[in-house]
């Protein structure tokens, strides 16, 4: 059997079942034939789930006339993303405040940001990645409506335990922009992607800074709790939002037919497993994890003993001047782009804009650290330091892995997010341990100068050109026309190999060269990938389906 995209609706009897006879039924309308051999529900929890997962004609997915990508929801995947990770720092200005409203240390008070930290490292790890099997639609809003219900807990609880406990796992679940930036990359055309990309990270960078200007200011004028009201608003408006507009779209990794749930619980050990994978293959994001291990560890370090410091003698500030510091964080906001501009593309080699980076965090956290008692413009300078060094390391270190598996770049932005989370539960964890107990800012400050000059070693442990996990071959300036032609020929076995892989599934009768997809995605599954996913390429080192219907990710050809 062979379908074009146009005609692609056009197929067997029985296959699809349109809800009202409507032409071009959404996928939720649709059975696929496998599906009548598994339990149906009854018709009072299809109409529940119906109700809930509804989606507005504007947002549904026609496979002829996939969704165009707006402004609107440029602005609006920015928007929700800026107020998502907001629930991460809300905290950060308001510690003292929480220590002596639960009647705490500040050692036990730092577990707030350090849960929060650690609970989004966890999503990362287990939720992120499933972003590549679900419809992200559904899916974002689960997580969303989730986080927004539990959110109440924290606005009236009076037991710091399960604040604690609450915050971890919102946290868990705030991991909702990591999943709309690829969904960003999918839906901006390839002229407009990188600056759709740079609204919605910037949003995320702006919500860190809101938060901390927010937090301080409510606290400041009136209760704490507040402010966490506040949050519990704008996370209904940001599902009222996308319930309204998000467009549903296709997953790129659907199940395989039949039984959903039982390929579900197959094959997501191996999702998971294959994220792991990537670690052990690619030595460059390993090393660009490291280096943003180190980057992030000294910049959490920085902000939560901040709140310390200047509450303590000899500063003594109220919450809105504490909050007020997140203003410096606006600055770095607006500098990204320049920094891309004027800094990394003209030294073409990420590795050297890694090491200025570097340079620039490592003269802020000394400055800061050994004059802050003395002086405010100790800290200030520190402020600025760091988010410099954290912009320009990170559009590096991106820059260096955005050539890493191009077939799975979501689980490669879970590796590299996960290293960056990791520093930060450790800066923040560490940080307020050392405040606490060992000598307060000057000590705490130390540790931030100690992996910042870590992560020098791990720049030059590996240079810009090795391809192993040590060393320097190829030096350190431009490749040769030797490395050249070697890159050339291993791409050109690449394609090789790509070809050989559909010789195979055409031989094996799973391939089907009339639309270029596995004949056994040609039922439901077919609707939900969109049609550019359907490129030869893409399903075979992205996804194909085995005889077995066992899914095959990345360059895993061993079925």
């Amino acid at each position: 059997m062979r379908t074009n995209d146009a005609d692609v609706l056009q197929a067997p009897k029985g296959t699809l079942t349109p809800a009202n006879d409507s032409p071009n039924p959404s996928s939720s309308d649709i059975i696929s034939p496998e599906d009548k051999n598994n339990p149906i529900p009854t018709s009072k929890t299809r109409i529940l789930l119906g109700k809930i997962f509804w989606t507005p004609p504007w947002c549904r997915y026609d496979p002829n006339s996939p969704p165009q990508f707006s402004l609107f929801q440029n602005v609006l995947f920015a928007f929700a993303g800026a107020f998502t990770v907001a629930n991460l720092y809300y905290n950060h200005p308001i510690l003292n405040i929480l220590a002596r409203d639960f009647n705490v240390s500040y050692i036990e008070v730092s577990r707030v940001p350090t849960l929060a930290q650690s609970g989004y490292a966890v999503g990362l790890l287990l939720i992120c990645p499933l972003g590549d099997l679900f419809p992200r639609r559904p899916y974002t809003l689960i997580l969303v409506f989730f986080t927004a219900t539990l959110w109440i807990v924290l606005c009236v609880t009076s037991s710091f335990t399960i604040f604690l406990a609450i915050t971890f796992v919102t946290a868990i679940t705030t991991v909702t922009p990591q999943i709309m930036l690829p969904l960003v990359g999918e839906l901006a055309p390839p002229n407009r992607r990188p600056l759709a990309l740079s609204i919605v990270v910037s949003g995320n960078l702006l919500g860190i800074v809101i938060a901390r200007i927010l937090s301080g200011v409510v606290a400041q004028y009136t209760a704490w709790r507040n402010i966490y009201w506040i949050a519990l608003c704008l996370q209904y408006t940001i599902f009222i939002a996308l319930y309204l507009f998000m467009p549903a779209y296709p997953s790129t990794n659907p199940l395989p037919p039949g039984n959903r749930l039982k390929a579900f619980v197959k094959e997501y050990p191996k999702l998971l497993f294959s994220i792991l994978q990537l670690a052990f293959r690619h030595p460059v994001l390993v090393q660009a994890g490291l280096i943003s291990f180190c980057t992030s560890g000294a910049f959490t370090c920085y902000w939560t003993t901040l709140t310390f410091l200047l509450s303590s003698p000899p500063y003594s500030l109220p919450p809105t001047p504490i909050g007020l510091f997140g203003l410096i964080g606006v600055a770095g906001i607006f500098l990204g782009p320049l920094y891309a501009k004027y800094l990394i593309q003209p030294l073409k080699i990420p590795l050297y804009s890694v090491l200025v980076g570097e340079g620039v965090n490592l003269i802020g956290c000394c400055i800061g650290t050994y004059t802050g008692t003395l002086t405010l413009a100790g800290p200030i300078i520190q402020a600025f330091g760091l988010d410099a060094g954290l912009q320009i390391t990170q559009i590096a270190n991106r820059s260096a892995i955005y050539g890493v598996a191009t077939d799975a770049r979501n689980r490669v932005n879970t590796v590299f997010m996960l290293c960056t989370f990791l520093g930060q539960i450790t800066g923040t964890s560490a940080g307020n341990e050392i405040y606490e107990r060992y000598g307060g800012w000057t000590s705490s400050g130390s540790l931030g100068v100690a992996v910042v000059a870590f992560s020098f070693l791990v720049v030059m442990a590996r240079g810009p050109h090795e391809t192993g996990w040590i060393g320097w071959s190829g030096g350190w300036g431009k490749k040769s026309n030797e490395s050249v032609e070697v890159e050339k020929s291993e791409a050109d076995r690449d394609t090789k190999e790509e070809e050989k892989n559909v010789a195979r599934l055409e031989k094996d009768g799973i391939w089907d060269e009339g639309d270029g997809s596995p004949k056994e995605l040609q039922d439901l599954e077919q609707l939900r990938v969109p049609s550019r996913s359907r490129d030869r390429r893409f399903l075979t080192r992205q996804q194909s389906h085995g005889s077995d219907g066992h899914v095959i990710y990345g360059d895993d050809r061993s079925r």
